[in-house]
């Protein structure tokens, strides 16, 4: 079964809390804090691997939660990291975030890993917030805890050539003939539920690889049929081999099925419709009206496109036809074949603004993810905790910024769910 797309829930692990402890030994007076720092939580990686073909695997697992940080513990020993959780996709797989949209990673190389979620980190221990003047901490840091997301998986078939065109017109015929693929072949419409892929070996020893993708028809870009489900496999290929009845077996006129489906390319995505094209002009073996291929001929070279007469039963014209497309695969560097716009890609370096501040009536509330981790790390019921928080927030310049911002003594600041008053 063929699976190219897949909805997924990923989760990274918690950091383990810094523990609270004091180093007690016997002839050893003050030993001080000696609380250990909480581990790592577990990142998410997703990794190629090239056994897998499909994203099948992920029809029946919809989650998967990276382990947790272990907790410090005393004589300044460290919690153990969690192992990070790697996820093998197969070679051409696009992570999206559902959410945004936005493009998280394009897996298409060979053994490429990229690391989607991070996890948490670890709270430090008590030692280190010992002060000349706090000598003894009575806190520690929380671990971060580990991010939720939920991803789009689309699987992009990574082929030289695609096969492309309305259905029953001998793209799987001439796959089945160039390749040692066995796609179903019947005479009627839709015989290709799914892609195929396979390798085309020439008799000067030139190979590629080609994908026979389910036909399109008027309305693909929209829904309709099984085109716009399988457009997307297509936007890796470097040459598009458009496969035209010439002989118009099924009633329909070869250069009205060209227009059509060129259309669909463009309303489906511009930078597919100017891909470089060549025309097989399939079942001349039954060609009866020789004015079908002049017509096609003449559109198709107005368009720049090299046009071939081919029989895929037969196999008359095949090798021509495909000693030409293989002569193009060499003048087309694979770095041109970009589909992606790298604009959209989101990246775990991409950094938000640490904080900020804004009014919300007489309230001045800071928001911010730097500011959201510093809160989850305070234990607010310790009071040495909360002097640290504060001292923090001058350092940090939120102090300086609410003056700025014309705060008195008494008005209320709003730091997510936790509310005070502002003393000078």
């Amino acid at each position: 079964m063929f699976i190219d797309y897949a909805k997924i829930t990923i989760i990274s692990g918690n950091g383990g809390n810094g523990a609270i402890s004091f180093r007690r030994e016997k002839y050893i007076a003050n030993g001080g804090p000696d609380g250990g720092d909480g581990g790592k939580g577990g990142s998410i990686y997703f990794q190629v691997d090239l056994g897998l073909n499909t994203l099948v695997d992920f029809r029946y697992k919809k989650k998967f939660v990276a382990k947790n940080g272990e907790a410090g513990s005393g004589s300044r020993c460290a919690g153990k990291s969690a192992e990070d959780l790697y996820i093998k996709v197969p070679q051409g797989t696009v992570i999206k975030d559902a959410e945004t949209g936005k493009i998280l990673a394009d897996l298409s190389e060979e053994n490429q890993v990229e690391c989607i979620l991070k996890g948490g980190k670890g709270g430090k221990g008590n030692c280190h917030f010992a002060t000349a003047t706090r000598q003894i901490p009575n806190f520690a840091e929380t671990g971060e805890p580990g991010t939720e997301k939920t991803v789009i998986l689309e699987l992009k078939l990574i082929a030289d050539v695609g096969l492309l065109g309305y259905p029953n017109v001998g793209k799987s015929t001439i796959l089945s003939r160039m390749t040692l693929a066995t796609p179903k072949i019947a005479d009627y419409h839709f015989t290709t539920l799914e892609p195929s892929l396979g390798v085309v070996k020439l008799e000067n020893g030139d190979s590629f690889v080609m994908a026979d993708i389910p036909g399109l028809i008027e309305g693909a870009s929209e829904g309709v049929g099984l085109g716009l489900q399988f457009l997307r496999h297509v936007e890796r290929t470097r040459i598009l081999l458009h496969v035209i009845d010439v002989a118009g077996t099924e009633g329909r006129d070869p250069v009205e099925d060209f227009k059509k489906i060129n259309n669909e390319l463009k309303n489906y995505s511009e930078k597919l419709s100017k891909k470089l094209q060549v025309i097989a002009a399939n079942k001349v073996d039954v060609l009866q009206n020789e004015e079908n291929f002049n017509r096609l001929e003449k559109v198709v070279e107005e368009k720049g496109y090299k046009i071939f007469k081919i029989s895929a039963v037969t196999g008359e014209g095949l090798q021509e036809l495909f000693n030409y497309v293989a002569k193009l695969l060499k003048e087309i560097p694979k770095e041109e074949n970009e589909e992606i716009d790298k604009t959209t890609y989101y990246t775990l370096e991409e950094e938000e603004d640490p904080w900020e501040i804004h009014k919300e009536g007489n309230k001045f509330v800071v928001t911010g993810k730097e500011m959201e981790t510093i809160m989850r790390r305070i234990n607010f019921s310790d009071y040495e905790s909360l002097a640290y928080f504060h001292n923090t927030l001058r350092k940090m310049g939120v102090d300086a910024k609410l003056r700025k911002m014309g705060i008195k003594e008494g008005d209320i600041v709003k730091i997510f769910d936790w509310e005070f008053e502002f003393e000078e």
